[in-house]
């Protein structure tokens, strides 16, 4: 991400009204700007499709060692490490579809629990981030 949608970046803070999510809202930082949207669309298209190509890949590797496992050959490799692998790249992957919804329906930046802004640099580091630095500490 450039360094001009990470200037700026300032966070808000805002309760979330009881029952619901905060109200849409075009807040002053400038990484949640209109223009900035695009830039960080791009990004986790980037990151979504170096996923899908993991998946795709640890998915392929995990049938191939199951074929091998299956026609007893010799050295196979183990199926269930790669199947683990791809399940936790599938949650990933899910999290960033999550994120692109997000970014379509205006929620991009802000976080679920407290309605508060995402800090750019969080968001370099984590695009598809949920919560801000103090609720996703305090989650879990």
């Amino acid at each position: 991400m450039s360094a001009d949608l990470a200037t700026g970046a300032r966070e808000t803070a805002r309760l979330v009204p009881a029952g619901g999510r905060p109200a849409p809202v075009r807040p002053d930082a400038a990484h949640l700007a209109p223009e900035a949207v695009p830039g960080w669309r791009a990004l986790l298209e980037a990151h979504w499709r170096a996923r899908l190509e993991r998946v795709t890949e640890l998915s392929l590797a995990y049938h191939d060692a199951e074929d091998a496992r299956a026609g007893h050959a010799p050295g196979a490799a183990p199926a269930r490490p790669l199947l683990r692998q791809a399940v936790v790249e599938r949650r990933a992957l899910a999290e960033i579809e999550a994120a692109l919804t997000r970014v379509g329906q205006g929620w991009f930046g802000q976080c679920e629990r407290c309605g508060g802004v995402i800090p750019a640099a969080h968001l370099n580091r984590t695009p598809q981030a949920r919560y801000c630095q103090s609720c996703g500490t305090g989650a879990g």
